[in-house]
Protein backbone atom coordinates (compact mmCIF):
# COMPACT_ATOMS: atom_id res chain seq x y z
CA UNK A 1 0.00 0.00 0.00
CA UNK A 2 1.22 3.06 -1.14
CA UNK A 3 1.76 6.35 1.62
CA UNK A 4 -1.29 8.20 0.13
CA UNK A 5 -3.34 5.26 0.56
CA UNK A 6 -2.42 4.68 4.14
CA UNK A 7 -3.14 8.16 4.62
CA UNK A 8 -6.54 7.95 3.47
CA UNK A 9 -7.77 4.75 4.93
CA UNK A 10 -6.51 6.18 8.06
CA UNK A 11 -8.38 9.70 7.68
CA UNK A 12 -11.01 7.02 6.41
CA UNK A 13 -11.27 4.66 9.41
CA UNK A 14 -11.41 7.86 11.50
CA UNK A 15 -14.54 9.39 9.78
CA UNK A 16 -16.33 5.99 9.72
CA UNK A 17 -15.82 4.94 13.38
CA UNK A 18 -18.75 6.10 14.66
CA UNK A 19 -20.88 4.04 12.43
CA UNK A 20 -18.91 0.88 13.73
CA UNK A 21 -19.52 2.04 17.35
CA UNK A 22 -23.38 1.86 17.20
CA UNK A 23 -25.61 1.43 13.72
CA UNK A 24 -26.15 3.28 11.14
CA UNK A 25 -29.85 5.13 11.86
CA UNK A 26 -32.53 6.42 9.63
CA UNK A 27 -32.99 10.49 9.48
CA UNK A 28 -36.87 10.82 10.05
CA UNK A 29 -38.08 14.68 10.64
CA UNK A 30 -34.81 15.93 11.88
CA UNK A 31 -33.41 13.23 14.31
CA UNK A 32 -31.63 9.82 13.65
CA UNK A 33 -34.12 7.63 13.99
CA UNK A 34 -33.84 3.73 14.89
CA UNK A 35 -35.93 0.91 12.23
CA UNK A 36 -39.05 0.52 14.19
CA UNK A 37 -38.58 -3.84 14.64
CA UNK A 38 -34.85 -2.74 15.61
CA UNK A 39 -33.28 -4.83 12.39
CA UNK A 40 -30.16 -4.25 11.13
CA UNK A 41 -28.10 -5.23 8.31
CA UNK A 42 -23.98 -5.34 8.21
CA UNK A 43 -22.21 -2.99 5.37
CA UNK A 44 -19.08 -4.36 4.39
CA UNK A 45 -16.34 -2.88 2.06
CA UNK A 46 -15.79 -4.19 -1.49
CA UNK A 47 -12.29 -3.54 -0.79
CA UNK A 48 -11.40 -6.39 1.46
CA UNK A 49 -14.58 -7.42 3.26
CA UNK A 50 -14.29 -5.50 6.30
CA UNK A 51 -17.54 -4.43 8.22
CA UNK A 52 -18.01 -0.77 7.82
CA UNK A 53 -21.07 -1.46 10.58
CA UNK A 54 -23.94 -2.39 10.65
CA UNK A 55 -27.24 -0.23 9.12
CA UNK A 56 -30.92 -0.35 10.33
CA UNK A 57 -33.28 -2.02 8.36
CA UNK A 58 -36.48 0.01 7.56
CA UNK A 59 -39.27 -1.79 6.50
CA UNK A 60 -43.37 -0.46 5.59
CA UNK A 61 -43.54 1.34 9.01
CA UNK A 62 -40.56 3.24 9.03
CA UNK A 63 -41.23 4.42 5.45
CA UNK A 64 -44.70 5.14 6.99
CA UNK A 65 -42.92 7.45 9.41
CA UNK A 66 -40.78 9.21 7.16
CA UNK A 67 -43.97 9.99 4.80
CA UNK A 68 -45.52 11.32 7.41
CA UNK A 69 -42.85 13.63 8.54
CA UNK A 70 -42.64 15.19 5.05
CA UNK A 71 -46.54 15.34 4.43
CA UNK A 72 -46.26 17.48 7.93
CA UNK A 73 -43.17 19.40 6.63
CA UNK A 74 -44.73 19.91 3.25
CA UNK A 75 -47.33 22.78 3.34
CA UNK A 76 -44.63 25.04 5.18
CA UNK A 77 -42.04 24.23 3.19
CA UNK A 78 -43.81 24.70 -0.25
CA UNK A 79 -45.14 27.74 1.25
CA UNK A 80 -41.20 29.06 2.22
CA UNK A 81 -40.52 31.71 -0.22
CA UNK A 82 -38.47 30.91 -3.21
CA UNK A 83 -35.29 33.01 -2.29
CA UNK A 84 -35.09 31.44 1.51
CA UNK A 85 -34.73 28.19 -0.39
CA UNK A 86 -31.77 29.13 -2.67
CA UNK A 87 -30.22 30.23 0.52
CA UNK A 88 -30.61 27.33 2.56
CA UNK A 89 -29.46 25.29 -0.47
CA UNK A 90 -26.51 27.27 -0.90
CA UNK A 91 -25.76 26.72 2.89
CA UNK A 92 -25.95 22.91 2.22
CA UNK A 93 -23.47 23.20 -0.69
CA UNK A 94 -21.57 25.15 1.25
CA UNK A 95 -21.25 22.35 3.68
CA UNK A 96 -20.85 19.63 1.42
CA UNK A 97 -17.92 21.73 -0.13
CA UNK A 98 -16.38 21.73 3.69
CA UNK A 99 -16.78 17.73 4.08
CA UNK A 100 -15.45 16.75 0.25
CA UNK A 101 -12.65 14.87 1.47
CA UNK A 102 -15.01 12.92 4.24
CA UNK A 103 -17.74 12.41 1.56
CA UNK A 104 -15.05 11.56 -0.85
CA UNK A 105 -12.83 9.25 0.80
CA UNK A 106 -15.92 7.47 2.46
CA UNK A 107 -17.43 6.60 -0.49
CA UNK A 108 -14.43 4.87 -1.73
CA UNK A 109 -13.99 2.15 1.05
CA UNK A 110 -18.14 1.69 0.97
CA UNK A 111 -18.34 1.60 -2.82
CA UNK A 112 -15.24 0.54 -4.08
CA UNK A 113 -14.63 3.42 -6.32
CA UNK A 114 -11.38 4.74 -7.25
CA UNK A 115 -10.31 8.20 -4.95
CA UNK A 116 -9.03 9.73 -8.51
CA UNK A 117 -12.98 9.92 -9.25
CA UNK A 118 -14.77 10.22 -5.95
CA UNK A 119 -12.31 13.59 -5.37
CA UNK A 120 -14.56 15.12 -7.41
CA UNK A 121 -18.27 13.45 -6.73
CA UNK A 122 -18.72 15.89 -3.68
CA UNK A 123 -18.15 18.83 -5.81
CA UNK A 124 -19.63 17.65 -8.54
CA UNK A 125 -22.79 17.23 -5.77
CA UNK A 126 -22.48 20.68 -4.39
CA UNK A 127 -22.54 22.09 -7.96
CA UNK A 128 -25.70 20.19 -8.29
CA UNK A 129 -27.38 21.66 -5.20
CA UNK A 130 -26.28 25.37 -6.08
CA UNK A 131 -27.74 25.24 -9.64
CA UNK A 132 -31.29 24.45 -8.43
CA UNK A 133 -30.90 26.28 -5.24
CA UNK A 134 -30.49 29.23 -8.05
CA UNK A 135 -34.13 27.91 -10.11
CA UNK A 136 -35.79 28.47 -6.52
CA UNK A 137 -37.16 31.73 -6.77
CA UNK A 138 -38.68 31.11 -10.07
CA UNK A 139 -40.08 27.41 -9.68
CA UNK A 140 -43.48 28.96 -9.44
CA UNK A 141 -43.07 30.95 -13.17
CA UNK A 142 -45.30 30.15 -16.34
CA UNK A 143 -46.24 31.40 -19.66
CA UNK A 144 -49.01 34.32 -20.44
CA UNK A 145 -51.08 32.48 -23.20
CA UNK A 146 -53.71 35.61 -24.27
CA UNK A 147 -56.36 34.53 -25.80
CA UNK A 148 -59.65 36.99 -28.04
CA UNK A 149 -61.87 36.89 -24.94
CA UNK A 150 -59.78 35.37 -22.21
CA UNK A 151 -56.03 36.32 -20.67
CA UNK A 152 -54.74 32.90 -19.68
CA UNK A 153 -51.50 32.05 -17.29
CA UNK A 154 -49.84 29.40 -16.02
CA UNK A 155 -47.62 28.73 -13.23
CA UNK A 156 -46.07 26.22 -11.01
CA UNK A 157 -46.75 24.29 -8.02
CA UNK A 158 -45.06 21.95 -5.94
CA UNK A 159 -46.15 18.40 -6.19
CA UNK A 160 -45.99 17.21 -2.47
CA UNK A 161 -44.18 14.88 -0.76
CA UNK A 162 -42.05 12.74 -2.82
CA UNK A 163 -39.44 9.56 -2.77
CA UNK A 164 -36.04 8.83 -4.26
CA UNK A 165 -34.37 5.85 -5.05
CA UNK A 166 -30.74 6.07 -5.67
CA UNK A 167 -28.39 3.25 -7.10
CA UNK A 168 -25.13 1.98 -5.37
CA UNK A 169 -22.64 3.69 -7.82
CA UNK A 170 -21.55 7.16 -7.63
CA UNK A 171 -24.50 7.47 -5.30
CA UNK A 172 -23.51 10.77 -3.33
CA UNK A 173 -23.67 12.82 -6.34
CA UNK A 174 -26.77 10.91 -7.96
CA UNK A 175 -28.43 11.61 -4.94
CA UNK A 176 -27.94 15.40 -5.16
CA UNK A 177 -29.20 15.08 -8.69
CA UNK A 178 -32.89 14.08 -7.47
CA UNK A 179 -32.62 15.39 -4.26
CA UNK A 180 -31.96 18.96 -4.23
CA UNK A 181 -34.39 19.62 -7.72
CA UNK A 182 -36.97 18.23 -5.40
CA UNK A 183 -36.45 20.50 -2.36
CA UNK A 184 -35.78 23.63 -4.90
CA UNK A 185 -39.07 23.06 -6.33
CA UNK A 186 -40.78 23.04 -2.62
CA UNK A 187 -41.04 19.18 -2.09
CA UNK A 188 -40.54 17.21 0.75
CA UNK A 189 -38.15 14.10 0.24
CA UNK A 190 -38.17 10.62 1.55
CA UNK A 191 -34.63 9.42 0.29
CA UNK A 192 -34.14 5.32 -0.26
CA UNK A 193 -30.48 4.70 -0.48
CA UNK A 194 -29.31 1.16 -1.92
CA UNK A 195 -28.72 -0.93 0.34
CA UNK A 196 -24.82 -1.37 -0.31
CA UNK A 197 -24.04 1.72 -0.17
CA UNK A 198 -25.94 3.44 2.92
CA UNK A 199 -22.89 5.85 4.14
CA UNK A 200 -22.85 9.11 2.33
CA UNK A 201 -27.00 9.21 2.27
CA UNK A 202 -26.44 9.52 6.50
CA UNK A 203 -23.65 12.58 5.46
CA UNK A 204 -25.87 13.94 3.76
CA UNK A 205 -28.95 14.39 5.91
CA UNK A 206 -26.50 15.63 8.40
CA UNK A 207 -25.16 17.75 6.43
CA UNK A 208 -28.68 19.23 5.00
CA UNK A 209 -29.73 19.51 8.74
CA UNK A 210 -26.83 21.49 10.17
CA UNK A 211 -27.14 23.92 7.24
CA UNK A 212 -30.91 24.83 8.34
CA UNK A 213 -33.63 22.42 6.50
CA UNK A 214 -36.58 21.89 8.59
CA UNK A 215 -37.20 18.91 10.34
CA UNK A 216 -38.96 17.02 7.79
CA UNK A 217 -38.11 18.08 4.29
CA UNK A 218 -35.45 15.51 3.59
CA UNK A 219 -35.67 12.02 5.56
CA UNK A 220 -33.68 9.06 4.72
CA UNK A 221 -35.02 5.19 5.42
CA UNK A 222 -32.08 2.51 4.73
CA UNK A 223 -33.31 -0.76 3.72
CA UNK A 224 -33.78 -3.58 1.14
CA UNK A 225 -35.66 -2.39 -2.08
CA UNK A 226 -37.90 -5.18 -1.14
CA UNK A 227 -38.87 -4.25 1.30
CA UNK A 228 -38.13 -0.55 2.02
CA UNK A 229 -38.14 0.68 -1.76
CA UNK A 230 -41.30 -1.00 -1.92
CA UNK A 231 -43.29 0.60 0.73
CA UNK A 232 -42.22 3.97 -0.79
CA UNK A 233 -43.48 3.03 -4.39
CA UNK A 234 -46.65 2.21 -2.95
CA UNK A 235 -47.03 4.67 0.15
CA UNK A 236 -50.51 6.62 -0.86
CA UNK A 237 -48.93 10.15 0.61
CA UNK A 238 -46.00 10.09 -1.92
CA UNK A 239 -46.80 11.68 -5.57
CA UNK A 240 -43.66 10.78 -7.36
CA UNK A 241 -40.63 8.30 -7.60
CA UNK A 242 -37.60 9.27 -8.72
CA UNK A 243 -35.63 6.40 -9.48
CA UNK A 244 -32.05 5.38 -10.67
CA UNK A 245 -31.41 1.78 -11.29
CA UNK A 246 -31.72 -1.23 -13.39
CA UNK A 247 -34.62 -1.28 -16.03
CA UNK A 248 -35.63 -4.54 -14.49
CA UNK A 249 -36.52 -3.06 -11.20
CA UNK A 250 -38.07 0.32 -13.17
CA UNK A 251 -41.42 -1.92 -14.58
CA UNK A 252 -41.51 -3.50 -11.56
CA UNK A 253 -42.14 0.01 -9.43
CA UNK A 254 -44.17 1.18 -12.30
CA UNK A 255 -46.59 -2.07 -10.96
CA UNK A 256 -46.69 -1.37 -7.57
CA UNK A 257 -46.93 2.61 -7.94
CA UNK A 258 -50.14 1.91 -10.74
CA UNK A 259 -52.47 1.60 -8.10
CA UNK A 260 -51.49 5.44 -6.29
CA UNK A 261 -51.40 7.12 -10.35
CA UNK A 262 -47.99 8.36 -9.13
CA UNK A 263 -45.29 10.00 -11.29
CA UNK A 264 -42.87 8.29 -12.08
CA UNK A 265 -39.00 9.69 -13.30
CA UNK A 266 -37.02 6.51 -14.26
CA UNK A 267 -32.80 6.80 -15.14
CA UNK A 268 -32.45 3.11 -16.17
CA UNK A 269 -29.86 0.37 -18.15
CA UNK A 270 -27.44 0.92 -21.19
CA UNK A 271 -25.49 -0.60 -23.94
CA UNK A 272 -24.58 2.30 -25.03
CA UNK A 273 -22.38 2.38 -28.41
CA UNK A 274 -20.06 4.57 -29.40
CA UNK A 275 -19.09 4.67 -33.56
CA UNK A 276 -15.50 5.60 -34.30
CA UNK A 277 -15.28 5.87 -38.47
CA UNK A 278 -12.30 5.89 -39.80
CA UNK A 279 -11.90 9.81 -40.45
CA UNK A 280 -11.83 10.34 -36.84
CA UNK A 281 -9.32 11.61 -34.33
CA UNK A 282 -8.36 8.16 -33.45
CA UNK A 283 -5.91 9.31 -30.51
CA UNK A 284 -8.79 11.27 -28.76
CA UNK A 285 -11.01 8.70 -29.48
CA UNK A 286 -9.17 5.79 -28.07
CA UNK A 287 -8.63 7.87 -25.12
CA UNK A 288 -12.77 8.70 -24.94
CA UNK A 289 -13.30 4.82 -25.41
CA UNK A 290 -11.43 3.87 -22.55
CA UNK A 291 -12.20 6.83 -19.95
CA UNK A 292 -15.86 5.97 -20.51
CA UNK A 293 -15.97 2.19 -19.66
CA UNK A 294 -12.92 1.62 -17.20
CA UNK A 295 -13.33 4.75 -15.35
CA UNK A 296 -15.46 4.16 -12.12
CA UNK A 297 -14.89 0.57 -12.48
CA UNK A 298 -17.15 0.30 -15.59
CA UNK A 299 -20.15 0.91 -13.09
CA UNK A 300 -21.69 3.93 -14.76
CA UNK A 301 -24.98 4.11 -16.61
CA UNK A 302 -23.70 6.32 -19.76
CA UNK A 303 -20.60 3.95 -19.91
CA UNK A 304 -19.65 3.39 -23.71
CA UNK A 305 -20.08 -0.22 -23.60
CA UNK A 306 -20.23 -0.98 -27.18
CA UNK A 307 -17.14 0.07 -29.28
CA UNK A 308 -18.72 0.24 -33.24
CA UNK A 309 -15.49 0.66 -35.41
CA UNK A 310 -15.21 0.70 -39.25
CA UNK A 311 -14.32 -2.36 -40.78
CA UNK A 312 -11.22 -0.42 -42.17
CA UNK A 313 -9.31 1.03 -38.83
CA UNK A 314 -11.00 -1.96 -36.82
CA UNK A 315 -7.36 -4.42 -36.44
CA UNK A 316 -5.34 -0.95 -35.79
CA UNK A 317 -8.38 0.32 -33.00
CA UNK A 318 -8.68 -3.25 -31.22
CA UNK A 319 -5.28 -3.98 -31.06
CA UNK A 320 -4.39 0.01 -29.29
CA UNK A 321 -7.51 -0.61 -27.04
CA UNK A 322 -6.19 -4.17 -26.04
CA UNK A 323 -2.78 -1.89 -24.97
CA UNK A 324 -4.68 0.23 -22.99
CA UNK A 325 -6.11 -2.66 -21.24
CA UNK A 326 -3.37 -4.08 -20.29
CA UNK A 327 -1.70 -0.90 -18.60
CA UNK A 328 -4.83 -0.19 -16.99
CA UNK A 329 -3.78 0.36 -12.95
CA UNK A 330 -5.75 -2.12 -11.09
CA UNK A 331 -5.61 -1.78 -7.22
CA UNK A 332 -6.58 -0.07 -4.13
CA UNK A 333 -9.10 2.51 -4.66
CA UNK A 334 -7.89 4.87 -1.56
CA UNK A 335 -4.62 5.00 -4.00
CA UNK A 336 -4.56 8.15 -6.28
CA UNK A 337 -2.80 6.09 -8.92
CA UNK A 338 -5.27 3.39 -8.89
CA UNK A 339 -7.42 3.58 -11.83
CA UNK A 340 -9.48 0.72 -11.47
CA UNK A 341 -11.05 -0.94 -8.11
CA UNK A 342 -13.03 -3.89 -7.13
CA UNK A 343 -16.74 -4.35 -7.68
CA UNK A 344 -19.41 -3.25 -5.53
CA UNK A 345 -20.35 -6.51 -3.93
CA UNK A 346 -19.92 -10.24 -4.74
CA UNK A 347 -23.05 -10.99 -6.45
CA UNK A 348 -22.52 -8.09 -8.84
CA UNK A 349 -18.74 -9.66 -9.56
CA UNK A 350 -19.95 -13.04 -10.37
CA UNK A 351 -22.18 -11.71 -12.72
CA UNK A 352 -19.40 -9.36 -14.40
CA UNK A 353 -17.33 -12.47 -14.54
CA UNK A 354 -19.65 -14.68 -16.19
CA UNK A 355 -19.63 -12.97 -19.27
CA UNK A 356 -16.25 -13.93 -19.89
CA UNK A 357 -17.49 -17.51 -20.72
CA UNK A 358 -20.67 -16.31 -22.37
CA UNK A 359 -17.90 -14.67 -24.76
CA UNK A 360 -16.24 -17.55 -25.51
CA UNK A 361 -19.06 -19.54 -26.06
CA UNK A 362 -20.43 -16.73 -28.54
CA UNK A 363 -16.98 -17.49 -30.58
CA UNK A 364 -15.47 -13.61 -29.40
CA UNK A 365 -11.79 -13.27 -28.09
CA UNK A 366 -11.17 -12.09 -24.38
CA UNK A 367 -8.72 -10.16 -23.51
CA UNK A 368 -7.77 -9.43 -19.73
CA UNK A 369 -5.65 -7.01 -18.01
CA UNK A 370 -4.03 -7.05 -14.67
CA UNK A 371 -5.08 -9.60 -12.66
CA UNK A 372 -6.18 -9.24 -9.52
CA UNK A 373 -8.54 -11.53 -8.84
CA UNK A 374 -7.37 -13.75 -5.72
CA UNK A 375 -7.94 -9.92 -3.92
CA UNK A 376 -8.65 -9.63 -0.43
CA UNK A 377 -12.80 -9.95 -0.64
CA UNK A 378 -12.66 -11.71 -4.06
CA UNK A 379 -14.71 -8.53 -5.48
CA UNK A 380 -12.20 -8.15 -8.45
CA UNK A 381 -12.81 -7.85 -12.10
CA UNK A 382 -10.11 -7.60 -14.60
CA UNK A 383 -10.03 -5.15 -17.07
CA UNK A 384 -11.52 -6.86 -19.92
CA UNK A 385 -11.84 -6.21 -23.76
CA UNK A 386 -13.89 -8.60 -26.49
CA UNK A 387 -12.98 -8.33 -29.76
CA UNK A 388 -14.23 -10.20 -32.86
CA UNK A 389 -18.09 -9.71 -31.48
CA UNK A 390 -21.03 -9.67 -33.62
CA UNK A 391 -24.01 -7.60 -32.86
CA UNK A 392 -26.50 -10.05 -32.01
CA UNK A 393 -24.33 -11.93 -29.07
CA UNK A 394 -25.27 -11.54 -25.32
CA UNK A 395 -21.75 -9.40 -25.03
CA UNK A 396 -23.08 -6.71 -27.14
CA UNK A 397 -26.96 -6.69 -25.92
CA UNK A 398 -26.45 -7.24 -22.44
CA UNK A 399 -25.75 -4.59 -19.71
CA UNK A 400 -22.67 -6.09 -18.04
CA UNK A 401 -22.34 -2.98 -15.99
CA UNK A 402 -18.42 -3.70 -15.26
CA UNK A 403 -15.04 -2.76 -16.29
CA UNK A 404 -15.72 -4.35 -19.85
CA UNK A 405 -15.90 -3.42 -23.15
CA UNK A 406 -17.55 -5.33 -26.41
CA UNK A 407 -15.97 -4.83 -29.75
CA UNK A 408 -18.36 -4.75 -33.03
CA UNK A 409 -17.02 -3.77 -36.71
CA UNK A 410 -19.43 -1.91 -39.08
CA UNK A 411 -18.80 -1.02 -42.91
CA UNK A 412 -20.81 2.45 -43.38
CA UNK A 413 -22.64 5.01 -41.61
CA UNK A 414 -25.76 3.00 -42.67
CA UNK A 415 -24.39 -0.11 -40.89
CA UNK A 416 -23.08 1.91 -38.16
CA UNK A 417 -26.50 3.13 -37.12
CA UNK A 418 -28.42 -0.05 -37.94
CA UNK A 419 -26.04 -1.84 -35.05
CA UNK A 420 -25.97 1.16 -32.83
CA UNK A 421 -30.04 0.84 -33.07
CA UNK A 422 -30.49 -2.81 -32.50
CA UNK A 423 -31.42 -3.00 -28.78
CA UNK A 424 -33.41 -2.83 -26.78
CA UNK A 425 -31.50 0.37 -24.79
CA UNK A 426 -31.34 3.82 -25.84
CA UNK A 427 -29.90 6.00 -23.22
CA UNK A 428 -26.48 7.48 -24.57
CA UNK A 429 -24.36 7.43 -27.74
CA UNK A 430 -20.59 8.60 -29.17
CA UNK A 431 -19.88 9.55 -32.26
CA UNK A 432 -16.45 10.23 -33.35
CA UNK A 433 -15.83 11.65 -36.96
CA UNK A 434 -14.29 14.51 -39.04
CA UNK A 435 -17.07 14.99 -41.34
CA UNK A 436 -19.80 17.18 -40.38
CA UNK A 437 -22.48 16.47 -41.87
CA UNK A 438 -21.87 12.46 -40.62
CA UNK A 439 -21.60 13.62 -37.44
CA UNK A 440 -25.42 15.59 -37.35
CA UNK A 441 -26.86 12.78 -39.25
CA UNK A 442 -25.82 10.24 -36.72
CA UNK A 443 -26.96 11.94 -34.01
CA UNK A 444 -29.73 12.76 -35.54
CA UNK A 445 -30.49 8.82 -36.17
CA UNK A 446 -29.65 7.27 -33.12
CA UNK A 447 -32.38 5.87 -31.24
CA UNK A 448 -30.82 7.47 -28.11
CA UNK A 449 -31.82 10.45 -25.05
CA UNK A 450 -28.06 12.13 -25.42
CA UNK A 451 -25.54 11.74 -27.82
CA UNK A 452 -21.70 13.02 -27.57
CA UNK A 453 -19.97 13.77 -30.94
CA UNK A 454 -16.37 14.17 -30.87
CA UNK A 455 -16.59 13.78 -26.59
CA UNK A 456 -16.68 11.81 -24.14
CA UNK A 457 -19.96 11.97 -21.57
CA UNK A 458 -19.23 15.63 -20.00
CA UNK A 459 -22.31 16.90 -17.88
CA UNK A 460 -24.12 20.11 -18.62
CA UNK A 461 -26.97 20.84 -15.71
CA UNK A 462 -29.33 22.59 -17.73
CA UNK A 463 -29.74 19.88 -20.57
CA UNK A 464 -31.45 16.96 -20.48
CA UNK A 465 -30.48 13.65 -19.11
CA UNK A 466 -32.52 10.77 -19.80
CA UNK A 467 -33.20 7.97 -22.32
CA UNK A 468 -35.22 6.29 -24.79
CA UNK A 469 -36.72 2.82 -24.82
CA UNK A 470 -36.02 0.38 -21.68
CA UNK A 471 -33.27 3.22 -20.41
CA UNK A 472 -35.60 5.55 -18.75
CA UNK A 473 -38.35 8.06 -18.71
CA UNK A 474 -38.48 11.11 -18.21
CA UNK A 475 -35.54 13.74 -18.67
CA UNK A 476 -33.14 14.93 -15.81
CA UNK A 477 -31.61 18.49 -15.62
CA UNK A 478 -32.59 22.26 -15.92
CA UNK A 479 -36.00 23.06 -16.23
CA UNK A 480 -36.79 19.42 -17.42
CA UNK A 481 -36.12 18.80 -13.36
CA UNK A 482 -38.01 21.35 -12.03
CA UNK A 483 -41.17 20.57 -13.93
CA UNK A 484 -41.01 16.68 -12.89
CA UNK A 485 -41.35 17.77 -9.13
CA UNK A 486 -44.22 20.65 -10.02
CA UNK A 487 -47.66 20.25 -11.53
CA UNK A 488 -48.81 23.04 -14.08
CA UNK A 489 -52.01 25.14 -13.45
CA UNK A 490 -53.68 27.12 -15.94
CA UNK A 491 -55.65 30.15 -15.17
CA UNK A 492 -58.29 31.64 -17.73
CA UNK A 493 -59.59 35.18 -16.89
CA UNK A 494 -62.20 36.77 -18.45
CA UNK A 495 -61.84 40.14 -20.39
CA UNK A 496 -65.79 41.33 -20.09
CA UNK A 497 -68.66 40.11 -21.74
CA UNK A 498 -68.23 37.22 -23.73
CA UNK A 499 -70.94 35.19 -24.92
CA UNK A 500 -72.13 32.66 -22.62
CA UNK A 501 -74.72 29.75 -24.00
CA UNK A 502 -78.11 29.72 -22.34
CA UNK A 503 -79.85 26.86 -20.96
CA UNK A 504 -82.85 26.19 -19.10
CA UNK A 505 -84.59 29.36 -19.91
CA UNK A 506 -87.04 29.93 -22.89
CA UNK A 507 -85.75 30.73 -26.37
CA UNK A 508 -88.67 31.88 -27.73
Amino acid sequence: MSQEARSNLAQAEDYLRRFRSEPLLHWIDGQPAASTASETFENCSPIDGASLGWVSQGEADDISRAAAAAGLAFEAWRSTPGTERKRVLHRVADAITDRAQEIALCESLDTGQPIRFMSQAAIRGAANFRFFADQAPRVGDGLSLPATEHVNYSTRQPIGPVGVITPWNTPFMLSTWKIAPALAAGCTVVHKPAEWSPITAALLAEIASEAGLPDGVFNVVNGMGETAGKALTQHPAIKAIAFVGESSTGSAIQAQSAPTLKRLHFELGGKNPVLVFDDADLERALDAVVFMIYSLNGERCTSSSRVLIQESIRAEFEDRLAQRVLALKVGDPLDPETEVGPMIHPRHTAKVRSYRSVAATEGATVVCGTSVEEGPADNWVNPTLFTGATNGMRIAQEEIFGPVLTSVAFEDEADAVAKANDIAYGLAGYVWTADGGRAHRVARDLDVGMVWVNSQNVRHLPTPFGGMKASGIGRDGGDWSIDFYTETKNVAVSYGQHSIPRMGVDQR
